[in-house]
């Protein structure tokens, strides 16, 4: 009688724990979905946005550009790259590999090939920005080269953003602040792409683009700026006035998703000295592909920048 008791005792111990461990396992599994669920960054974009921007290709759109300069308009080419990516937090560099940390961002990158005389200029900005639209750029770059030489300026969003500067004029060569964060003139150009109703407007303060700042030799910092908006049949024009700078920029783009931008019109004074003058810079589309890019790299893919006008 007391060996069947025992035998009772430990088979009901032994119920016991299994369950327990069911439990425990059940617990084990809802917290995976969980974490499943929360690793997913973009499950609150809309199904159109995943569909367009994470179909494993690039928007490229060539643009047939007259660009001023020393007084002067030069002809050239402009290009803009979307893409959308893995953002480090940290670091502030492209993620090899996915993390719940990741910072999903839309990038551009914007070119400009153009010749003054008889030396060329090549110019690139890079601009990182969240796909939430909840915060300013994580980061922007700049890069120009030509024949007298080549400047690079870059811009991480940390506790203030921190600005590190090279170039090789005196006044610039190198140098390393921090400002107060505003608004930046560079994400705005992907804050069209994700959602152009939150754009600011009205007078606020913005960050010009690092093209114009490093081109005009203007400091890097927030000024003046009065914000508005145009609304046509199939487009709207964003437009930016800077009365300091005597500079404004118009970008078009179209009324429904995806937003692609028509073209542009920059207008400042160019030139320096007796041969300065108020000139337009102007940018006019050519082509649009969908394309992963980053695998077009060998010799009969150049058929694709004919495509492009390029």
């Amino acid at each position: 009688m007391k060996k069947s008791i025992l035998l009772f005792g430990i088979l009901g111990i032994l119920v016991i724990i299994a369950c327990s461990n069911i439990k425990a396992n059940d617990s084990s599994i809802t917290e995976e979905k969980n974490i499943s669920e929360n690793i997913d960054p973009v499950k609150d974009l809309s199904e159109d946005f995943k569909k367009y921007w994470y179909a494993g290709e690039a928007e490229i759109t060539s643009y047939q550009l007259e660009q001023a300069r020393y007084g002067q308009i030069r002809q050239g080419k402009a290009v803009l790259i979307y893409v959308t990516e893995d953002f480090l937090k940290k670091e502030q560099v492209k993620a090899d590999r996915q993390h719940t940390d990741n910072i999903p961002v839309l990038k551009l990158n914007a070119t400009k090939k153009f010749n003054t005389g008889i030396y060329p200029y090549s110019i690139m900005q890079s601009t990182f920005y969240p796909v939430k639209d909840n915060q300013h750029a994580i980061k922007i770059s700049s890069s120009m080269q030509e024949w007298c030489g080549h400047v690079y300026a870059q811009l991480n969003n940390r506790t203030k953003f921190e600005v590190m500067s090279h170039s090789y004029f005196e006044g610039e060569a190198d140098q390393e602040f921090t400002i107060d964060k505003a608004i930046l003139e560079n994400e705005l150009w992907t804050k069209i792409r994700i959602n152009p109703d939150n754009l600011p407007k009205g007078n606020i303060n913005i960050i010009p683009s690092f093209e114009y700042s490093r081109l005009r030799h203007k400091e890097i910092k927030a000024y003046s700026a009065k914000a508005s908006i145009e609304k046509q049949n199939n487009t709207r024009i964003y437009t930016i006035e800077y009365p300091e700078l005597k500079r404004t920029i118009s970008i078009t783009f179209g009324n429904s998703f995806p937003y692609e931008i028509q073209g542009w019109k920059e207008t400042f004074r160019s030139g320096f000295g007796p041969n300065a003058k108020e000139l337009t810079t102007k940018a006019t589309k050519i082509k649009q592909i969908k394309s992963a890019y980053w695998g077009k790299n060998s010799n009969a893919d150049e058929a694709l920048r004919d495509e492009l006008g390029l």
